[in-house]
């Protein structure tokens, strides 16, 4: 379970939320809504462990996150609103690094068989480079294909550049990852309706 009490998050002289607090158990998705600058990346790197709160408290299995923090890492999966690719390797070699650095083995057909999955198996030898802003996107999202071992994804706009196809691919494997006892924390603009045995909302700025 995690759980947040009377988080607070400044960015320069501005506070952005205070007095915020939650408690995701498995199965949960937790939506956090907002305008541009409202705080939405920052709660969600504050959930990562990257950002510290300006006050309040974030726990793993009722443990303070500092003091699980190799255990907590070994349970996240994090997307964040950059792809995270190196534009001189190929779709194969990045989700591979990328992997690798996350502390997750995958060999070469476990990696093509994900890039499949996010329909770009004939072009796993491209440079990145090459490649289209959605196409990008895809290739980061392979990674939550070989991440379902991790119990907490915490994705900043996960359906940003795709098209329709690759929104319900994700979709699908979001709604899987909650059905079988994952959990979800997302940021996301556009309107895709999840199902999820328990949906928890955060508007930020309302």
């Amino acid at each position: 379970m995690l759980s947040a009490i009377g988080l607070e998050c400044v960015r320069g002289e501005r506070r952005l939320f205070a007095g915020l607090g939650f408690a995701m158990r498995p199965g949960t998705l937790l939506a956090v809504r907002g305008a541009n600058g409202s705080g939405k990346t920052s709660l969600l790197r504050i959930l990562c462990g990257l950002l510290a709160p300006a006050a309040g408290t974030l726990t793993w299995n009722n443990a303070a996150i500092s003091e699980v923090s190799e255990e907590y890492r070994a349970s996240l999966a994090y997307l964040g609103h950059l792809n995270g690719l190196k534009d001189e390797l190929n779709a194969a070699e990045n989700l591979q690094l990328s992997l690798r650095l996350a502390g997750i083995a995958v060999n070469e057909a476990e990696a093509l068989a994900a890039l499949e999955w996010s329909g770009l198996r004939e072009r796993r030898h491209q440079p990145c480079a090459t490649l289209s802003q959605g196409q990008r996107r895809r290739v980061a999202l392979a990674r939550l294909k070989l991440s379902q071992s991790r119990s907490l994804w915490i994705l900043d706009e996960p359906f940003i550049a795709l098209d329709t196809a690759a929104v319900e691919r994700t979709r699908d494997l979001i709604v899987t990852h909650l059905a079988g006892g994952g959990m979800v924390a997302l940021t996301t603009h556009q309107d895709v309706p999840i199902a999820a045995p328990m949906t928890l909302l955060i508007e930020l700025g309302a």
